[in-house]
């Protein structure tokens, strides 16, 4: 076994590889901009070698690096008139802290909410008037909602120990939105609507107290003032979809937007229209709605993903696109490339295949990139999705790339409680979870090796989150199938995890497992990888944050205890960050040792009895 700690510094290859390229080559996220000042933007960028905050003035093409940590930033927002940038400034990356504010042209730093004390971040919105409605989490208060008004102190207006978190804020400043699971289903979010002094407007509840899995999510209010329509998101009819509420006068307007798979939307800038985001099957496109006439118009985008879309007031669209071959760039509607970051450019990698595998609990979706050259099988690295409410998608992702320039096929499954399949797919993770998504990777793993694609000599089972948790849990639970582990950031120990985690995991917790461990034992015991450490045959390489509040560094070292005291092969590499790194020499260095710790243990893998 080996134990490692991390560290940034590395010396710069002569011959940079693609696969080292696609990391270091600058990117740039979708600009946010300003609503009153719509030449000034926001944007996250690597340019400096760690993901940070910059604002460009459109006007006369200055950029601006905002923020400047050694651990990275990335969560900010304008100010509706531009004048300032809200960023949240935690403890390397452990999620913890307070939101800070600066000048958009520069200048210090300061507290943007005085008397706030560090919490989770809970929603944040912010009023043309300098009015901030913070939202927070900590594990004493639950989740509180509190006004920030220019020159005067903080003021609770919202209070509850589940789950909670600012929506939106009317156009006029006079209407707040907040999202809550005050009902225990920390997986469908009710809405409730207040006035600044924390009175209730309106709400809006599809669980019917807890009883249904239907959930709702705030897309935001109308921007035009004294419009009381707020834009939501349902699951009425088994997938998400938007439709308007008029919280004022309790009128729900559906849309009917009769496109398969999820559909999301965002205000156009006059409130007469809709920018609809729709996903099916890994992939997604846009369209345009019109209020008035219902007609739903096709906004042209390449073949791909969309990862994020805003209808500028100009009315054309700027969209961050990518697919798994081709790399992130930011377009408009107007034909041109938005934002083009200077430097290196991420060399292509290989399209993704589809495939569609029968399993137990209905027809599962997975995405095939395979070497370029070469003939099958291949040695094949089952690269497994966090959440678990995410799914994987054709779009560019350096990690997989660089196992395909290593010689190896790639096979990322959408396991039933990814999202983008309808809300039966999401809500099948009950009571037994990791198991069920175990049913299905085993059952793609099965496709992937009669299909003549994968070694069976050769299977890597890696993930990062939910991902390596899932790791972790197959290894123990399918021992014989995998010839090495790959888990990155995972939960390795549950009851640990649980009592170590931040507030709102642990809601989410509850209603996956339908209790506390106290409450529900067996079923923690079920779904815990400690539970089956000692099965495990496989070496295993571990990666983990210290500073991880969502997959606790203690609950890693119980597990690395356990395979310790039975001499098992593992290797495990601790780093001063948290839930995974914003810094790329740091990100490329996990992937080497992943990609090393694999090489050097297959071909011995491959010769054990039973592979």
């Amino acid at each position: 076994m080996t134990e490692q700690t991390g560290s940034t510094a590395h010396d710069m290859p002569l011959a940079m590889p693609d696969w080292e390229k696609r990391f270091r080559a600058p990117r740039v996220s979708l600009p946010e901009w300003a609503e009153e000042a719509p030449d000034r933007a926001l944007f996250v960028s690597n340019a400096t070698g760690t993901y940070e905050l910059y604002a460009w003035d459109r006007a006369t093409g200055a950029q601006r690096q905002v923020t400047d940590r050694p651990n990275g930033t990335t969560d900010g927002v304008l100010t509706p008139d531009g004048e300032s940038v809200w960023w949240f400034s935690d403890t390397d990356g452990d999620e913890f802290g307070v939101w800070m504010r600066q000048p958009f042209t520069g200048g210090e730093d300061e507290p943007a909410a005085p008397g706030l004390q560090p919490s989770y971040p809970a929603g944040l919105a912010l009023g043309r008037d300098g009015t901030a409605v913070v939202g927070r989490s900590t594990d004493e208060d639950g989740s509180t909602v509190h006004v920030v008004r220019p020159g005067a102190g903080p003021v609770e207006i919202y209070r509850h120990r589940e789950s909670a978190g600012v929506g939106d804020l009317s156009r006029d400043g006079t209407l707040i939105a907040i999202e809550h699971t005050e009902h225990g289903d920390a997986m469908h979010s009710a809405l409730r609507v207040l006035r600044l002094d924390g009175s209730a407007v309106a709400d809006l509840d599809d669980t019917r107290g807890g009883e249904a899995g239907l959930g709702l999510a705030v897309l935001g209010f109308a921007p035009v003032a004294g419009d009381t329509r707020l834009l939501v998101r349902h699951q009425r009819r088994g997938r998400w979809e938007p439709m308007v509420w008029d919280v004022a006068s309790g009128e729900e307007t559906e849309l009917g937007i009769e496109l398969p798979g999820d559909v999301s939307a965002e205000w156009c800038p006059d409130g007469s229209a809709l920018l609809v985001a729709h996903s099916f099957e890994a992939r997604s496109e846009l369209w345009r709605y019109d209020l008035a006439s219902r007609q739903l118009v096709a906004v042209p985008t390449p073949a791909g993903t969309v990862s994020g879309a805003t209808a500028r007031p100009d009315g054309s669209v700027e969209y961050l696109w990518s697919s798994a071959a081709e790399p992130p760039v930011v377009r408009s509607t107007s034909g041109r490339v938005v934002l083009d970051p200077p430097g290196m450019k991420a060399p292509a990698s290989v399209p993704v295949e589809d495939a569609w595998v029968e399993g137990p609990g209905g027809r599962i979706h997975a995405l095939v990139q395979r070497p370029a050259s070469g003939e099958g099988p291949f040695p094949t690295v089952f690269e497994i999705h966090g959440g678990p409410t995410w799914h994987d998608s054709d779009a560019f992702a350096a990690g997989p790339a660089a196992w395909v320039d290593h010689g190896y096929a790639v096979v990322r499954v959408n396991y039933r409680g990814s999202t983008g399949y309808g809300r039966e797919w999401t809500d099948a993770l009950k009571h037994r979870i990791g198991l069920i998504e175990l049913e299905d990777i085993a059952a793609v793993r099965e496709w992937a090796v009669s299909s003549g694609l994968a070694d069976p000599s050769k299977l890597v089972l890696a993930g990062g989150s939910w991902g390596g948790y899932l790791t972790l849990l197959g290894l123990g639970t399918q021992p014989d199938a995998w010839a090495v582990g790959l888990a990155a950031v995972p939960v390795a120990d549950y009851v640990t995890a649980y009592h170590d985690e931040m507030e709102a995991l642990k809601a989410m917790d509850r209603t996956l497992l339908g209790g506390t461990p106290e409450e529900v034992p067996e079923r923690f015991e079920a779904s815990s990888p400690l539970t089956y450490v000692d099965a495990v045959r496989a070496p295993v390489y571990i990666s983990a944050g210290v500073n991880d509040p969502r997959c606790p560094i203690r609950q890693v070292e119980n597990y690395v205890d356990r395979l310790e005291a039975r001499g098992a092969a593992y290797e495990v590499y601790r780093y001063d960050a948290g839930h995974g790194s914003l810094v790329v020499e740091e990100r490329i260095k996990q992937v080497r040792l992943e990609i090393d710790f694999a090489a050097r243990y297959l071909e011995a893998a491959a010769s054990r009895p039973g592979m």
